[in-house]
């Protein structure tokens, strides 16, 4: 899971040069796979950081050393981010640092999560959740998008986006869709069109188009359409252009677009309530309290 944030912040290409370190108590330790990894900076150093990422750990049952949990209260304490990656989650709530909140973690691991820690409200099928100064992700691939969505607040969406390309990830992927989704490889013909054809409505989210017309156009039945529509997002047509709008709502915003019944019907939404309530059942704020989250000092 280390590879995850890096790969994300740490990357040549991006625009905004974060300093990245890695920080940790020893110089060199065992990773997975027989890899030994070194770092130059000590845990201490983790006290100047801005965001604080615990990139996730080896298993639930090994607690996590007193002096990590030390500096992650510590980062709270400062008004700094934290961020637990998948099993990471553990040394989050094990600090205290998730009581009455909500925050998610593997699948596999969520049971043994929520028993272990019942203050916090366990969201087992989250990819990721933003509580504002706490973030709490599932799995790797789920990491990448808590690090992509933590990136957009920090650099804005379109920074976001660009990086996601790079990485060749989708970057439109919310907290709160489904950990568990059948997503077969794109690989025959009918994959690659259903796959084409969603990237033409994520670019154009604002048009409307019926569901019998994009099969007619694919060369498929509007079932056989609504299958493979459903294997790559895990819902419905519907669902997920409401997502693709609500990204695209999310980049206007960012960027200093001003009056939301404008950015509603830019993004396809039929007016501003529409746009307010896509906001609150997605991301559980309004428009603008979302707004004020991407101010991070």
């Amino acid at each position: 899971m280390l590879s995850t944030p890096l790969a994300v912040f740490g990357e040549p290409f991006i625009a905004s040069e974060h300093q990245i370190d890695v920080c940790s108590s020893v110089s060199r330790f065992a990773a997975s796979g027989g890899l030994t990894i070194e770092t130059s900076r000590p845990l201490e150093a983790a006290r100047d950081a801005d965001i604080l990422i615990l990139p996730g750990w080896r298993n639930v049952d090994e607690p996590v050393s007193a002096d990590i949990m030390d500096e992650l209260r510590a980062a709270q304490m400062r008004g700094a981010i934290v961020v637990g990656l998948c099993l990471g989650a553990f040394g989050l709530a094990e600090a205290g640092l998730l009581d009455g909140r909500r925050a998610t973690t593997h699948w596999a691991r969520a049971g043994t999560f929520a028993e272990r820690y019942p203050k916090v409200t366990v969201d087992a099928g989250a990819l990721f959740i933003d509580e504002g100064q706490v973030l709490t992700s599932a799995g790797i691939a789920s990491g990448l998008d808590c690090c992509l969505h933590l990136l957009a607040r920090i650099s804005g969406i379109g920074e976001a986006n660009r990086v996601a390309r790079h990485l060749v990830v989708a970057p439109q992927r919310m907290g709160g869709q489904p950990q568990l989704i059948d997503r077969p490889a794109i690989g025959a013909s009918a994959d690659r069109r259903v796959t084409e054809m969603l990237e033409a409505l994520r670019t154009n989210p604002f048009s409307t188009p019926a569901l019998d017309d994009l099969a007619e156009r694919a060369g498929m039945s509007r079932r056989t359409l609504t299958r493979h529509i459903r294997s790559r997002t895990g819902g419905s047509l519907g669902e997920w252009l409401k997502r693709a709008r609500l990204a695209r709502a999310q980049e206007l915003l960012v960027a200093g677009a001003r009056g939301l019944d404008d950015v509603a019907v830019r993004c396809g939404f039929p007016d501003s309530h529409a746009l307010r309530s896509a906001f609150r059942a997605e991301l559980g704020v309004t428009p603008t309290r979302w707004l004020a989250r991407q101010r991070v000092p």
